[in-house]
């Protein structure tokens, strides 16, 4: 019974996370390309390594965690 409980939860949340891409799409917001992100075009290879837009995602994420807690308790 609680790994259905958990399935759905974990459902739900990506479900939620597909809107939150979808609309963050629709707004052209320039995640990926922001400054600091680290790309590398060599001849047969292209690096890319996001940095700053992963710090950003993991600010947000932290702050919206935070706040989950917070109004859990």
């Amino acid at each position: 019974m609680e790994l259905g409980k958990l399935l759905v939860v974990i459902g739900a949340g990506l479900v939620v996370a597909g809107v939150v891409v979808m609309l963050l799409a629709r707004l052209h917001l320039p995640l990926g390309r922001l400054p600091g992100d680290m790309l590398y075009r060599g001849t047969n290879a292209t690096v890319y390594f996001p940095l700053v837009t992963s710090v950003l995602v993991s600010v947000v994420l932290s702050v919206v965690l935070y706040l989950v807690n917070k109004w859990r308790r």
